[in-house]
């Protein structure tokens, strides 16, 4: 390949997009911009390709969530949809006066198939349901596929959970994880989805899991043992009777739409759309900009997840909240802070944007880096123009009220900071409050229930 100046590439041929060339030559692999240059070889595409996009992955969303954006972005973007289907792949071709400008391939997979795809060059992006494990990682940057541990690599689609489910017959009203482990059955689908919710479970693996093939199955399971308990995706909840997960001390957490969306709910499963650093075509960028955008938030709620668009909770809506904190402040130093905090959120409302920290870290998890970034495209774009934005920092109980209210303070400003640095000049006021340990979400004698409690919120005034 060459430009106009004479510059001249070799290699093979990997792939074109219809944009950008990628050849293996003798130092690794490298993308070129193809607008500028000319191809001489046999294996030359032809110049007027369509730009093409591979996305594998996880079912449950590439056979619902993705074929639901892939019909809206046509319709905005006034593009025919033509779709052949090949197994487990279907081909989506958007055309436009009989031109075809983009064609999608969607390979209805798993998680880790969808991270094989990605490390292999059979996929443009993966669709997955966790973070991608150590060896992952590894085989990815050995690969060339770059760091996928990095934020940059990444974003999340849309939010699912693990809920737990009962039946008909059964009395149980919550379950707590460690109740897993004391030799009750738990009851998970096949699959991906199973991947999935034992992944994430804050106690490990339990000690007795029962998969089953399809929903009747479990649904037969659950039904003839009353002790036993079922863990289903959110999006697949159907019909069945969930309960919530709580701690020694009563409180309990149910699944919901906006407990999700909060992380209020301590089981949530960010679906993630991984990439494999490099450049994708104009075309293909432009459907993975719209998948990531508040106009596809809409879509991907109706498909089935739950979305990231940000909404506003009443303080009159935080009664269970404020009750679990009268009852769980100790002494006058907790009566004291609590008072000060109804006081000071009385008038204000609360977003559901929420900041979480990875287990024994400071560092923000996945979910909350992505809610930094999507806040700070938000204040670019004016959304909360001469407002107040107060975040709002919270702990666990673990350490002194002094200590605690220190840290949540330290919190709150890192958080307020990093979104400020990511939209510098903004017309919105960003301000910090700090309330320690009076408020609790969760127990704090498990880690899942500290990790709840230790958070930061946003508030708006």
């Amino acid at each position: 390949m060459s430009d106009d100046t004479g510059q001249v590439a070799e290699g093979e041929l990997l792939d074109f997009d219809g944009r950008y060339y990628r050849l293996l030559g003798p130092y690794g692999e490298i993308t070129l911009d193809g607008s500028s240059l000319t191809c001489a070889g046999d294996d030359c595409p032809r110049p007027d390709v369509a730009a093409r996009l591979r996305i594998s992955g996880a079912a449950s969303v590439v056979s619902t969530v993705l074929p639901a954006l892939l019909e809206t972005y046509a319709r905005r973007r006034e593009l025919d949809l033509a779709i052949v289907e090949e197994g487990v792949t279907r081909e989506y071709t958007l055309s436009q006066s009989g031109a075809a400008v983009l064609k999608v391939a969607l390979a209805a997979t798993s998680s880790a198939e969808g991270l094989a795809d990605l490390i292999a060059d059979a996929a443009d992006l993966a669709v997955t349901t966790r973070l991608p494990n150590a060896t992952e990682q590894i085989l990815a940057r050995e690969a060339g596929r770059g760091d996928l541990s990095r934020a940059r690599q990444r974003t999340i689609i849309g939010l699912d959970a693990a809920v737990a489910v009962i039946g008909d017959t059964s009395t149980r009203r919550s379950v707590a994880p460690a109740d897993m482990d004391n030799a009750i059955s738990v009851h998970v689908p096949t699959g991906d989805a199973q991947e999935a919710i034992l992944s994430i479970l804050p106690g490990g693996r339990p000690a007795l899991v029962v998969p089953h093939p399809d929903r009747p199955a479990l649904d037969t399971a659950l039904d003839a043992d009353p002790e036993a308990v079922g863990l289903v995706l959110f999006s697949e909840l159907g019909g069945l009777q969930a309960i919530p997960i709580a701690g020694a001390c009563g409180a309990g957490a149910d699944a919901s739409q906006m407990s999700i969306k909060t992380e209020d709910y301590p089981l949530v499963l960010p679906v993630y759309l991984f990439s494999p650093g490099r450049r994708l075509a104009p075309a293909a960028r432009d459907f993975v900009d719209y998948v990531t955008s508040p106009i596809a938030q809409p879509v991907i709620r109706r498909a089935g997840l739950v979305d990231q668009f940000p909404q506003t909770i009443p303080f009159g809506q935080q009664g269970d909240r404020i009750g679990l904190a009268v009852v769980s402040a100790e002494e006058e130093i907790g009566l004291s802070a609590l008072r000060r905090m109804v006081q000071a959120l009385d008038d204000r409302t609360r977003l559901t944007l929420t900041f979480r920290f990875r287990n024994g870290s400071s560092a923000l998890d996945a979910q909350s880096m992505g809610n930094v970034e999507r806040l700070a495209e938000t204040l670019r774009d004016g959304i909360f123009q001469a407002r107040r934005l107060v975040f709002v920092g919270f702990t666990d109980r673990e350490g002194s009220a002094a200590a605690n209210q220190r840290v949540s303070l330290e919190r709150a400003t890192a958080v307020r900071d990093a979104v400020a640095a990511l939209a510098p000049g903004g017309s919105a006021e960003l301000a910090v409050e700090a309330y320690g340990e009076a408020l609790p979400m969760a127990c704090d004698d498990t880690d899942w229930g500290k990790r709840v409690n230790r958070r930061v919120e946003l508030w708006l005034e």
